[in-house]
């Protein structure tokens, strides 16, 4: 396959960025597409440039590093898919594929196709934990947790905090990510002292940041690569309003 990509070059978070176009050769269909920015970069440093800076680690679509707006789409065209797991054979031979860093305020562009995503670990930290006990481990069904309390938090828990969500939001909003966390911990026994001070404080760490606010678009359970569902939103805001009420008595 050859291809034309135009990617976003910015030498670092206070100087002006601009697309550059690129061509590549002799891409194989059975590459990812991170393997494809590997072969890029390769040439670019055999001919003594600058190659391209862009997140990646695990490379098997569990960790979240490795996003980019590709096309216009967080990750790429291919549903619920990372980018290090998007393959080239998703495109076709001569196309022209853009490249760009996610693009929020709250994530600014630290070079390239990076971007500083720590706002997401301070809003973690701001509630995204449980009192556990010290001393020996409890036995394995010590606690007992209802099936569908189980089946909630496991399908929140998938998050991987890649930010497609914010990404994809016209408004920049986080809320799809907190409100996975809130969730996920929420919905078990052992998070249930935390339950209203989490919620109470990691949407006032979100809003801290600057992200956006929802308006429900759905974009962002679109583009989430692990699924997280829409509805997540609607139970931590019914969390939070719950909270809210009882801190004022």
């Amino acid at each position: 396959m050859r291809l034309t990509l135009r990617i976003w070059r910015q030498p670092g978070p206070a100087e002006p960025g601009a697309m550059t176009s690129y061509e590549v050769r002799d891409i194989s269909p059975d590459m990812s597409f991170l393997e494809m920015l590997d072969t890029l970069n390769e040439e670019l440093t055999e001919r003594g440039e600058e190659p391209v800076a862009f997140d990646h680690d695990c490379r098997e679509g569990i960790c979240g590093a490795c996003g980019m707006v590709i096309n216009g789409q967080a990750h790429g065209p291919q549903r619920a898919t990372t980018a290090c797991q998007l393959h080239m054979r998703h495109f076709e031979d001569g196309d022209t594929i853009d490249i760009e860093p996610w693009r929020a305020a709250a994530f600014p562009v630290v070079k390239d196709l990076v971007v500083d995503r720590s706002a997401f670990d301070r809003v973690i930290g701001a509630g995204g934990w449980i009192t556990a006990p010290t001393g020996s481990a409890p036995d394995a069904h010590a606690t007992a947790v209802p099936k569908e309390a189980a089946d909630t938090a496991f399908e929140n828990a998938a998050c991987i905090g890649c930010g497609a969500c914010v990404a994809a939001c016209p408004n920049g909003s986080a809320m799809l990510f907190t409100a996975a966390k809130v969730v996920h911990l929420g919905a078990l026994p052992q998070g249930a002292p935390e339950r209203e001070s989490r919620v109470l404080d990691m949407v006032e760490a979100m809003d801290a940041e600057g992200f956006g606010g929802c308006t429900n678009t759905g974009e962002c359970a679109t583009a989430c690569p692990k699924g997280i569902p829409l509805p997540s939103i609607a139970a931590m805001n019914r969390a939070w309003l719950h909270a809210a009420a009882g801190s004022r008595r």
